[in-house]
């Protein structure tokens, strides 16, 4: 008896066990804040996806505007020597390219 090549279950009906993890590069720039070093300074890194950018911001490698609805990325120092808080306060928003090109 020949092999069948159609699927035994109908399409969309995906179980919990056939759920990917994404892993990696992909895992890490899904949400997941992370620490990076840049000319001497450390740096927090949060990416913000399209869906939870509501506000407008003023990026400030390029002067325009993080639009909302935008995946961007918001970055704040972790080093600063007034504390948490004021590292914290400082925070901005900006356009994911121009933070990598910075």
């Amino acid at each position: 008896m020949p092999r069948s090549n159609r699927p035994r279950r109908p399409r969309g009906d995906r179980r919990v066990d056939d759920v990917e993890e994404p892993v990696g590069l992909d895992r890490l720039m899904s949400g997941w804040k992370r620490t990076e070093l840049r000319r001497g300074r450390e740096y927090a890194v949060q990416p913000v996806s399209a869906a939870s950018a509501q506000k407008e911001y003023v990026c400030p490698g390029c002067g325009g505007a993080v639009l909302p609805g935008a995946a961007h990325v918001v970055v704040w120092r972790t080093d600063g020597v007034l504390g948490d808080a004021a590292d914290l306060a400082s925070r901005r928003h900006w356009h994911t390219h121009c933070w990598r090109t910075a």
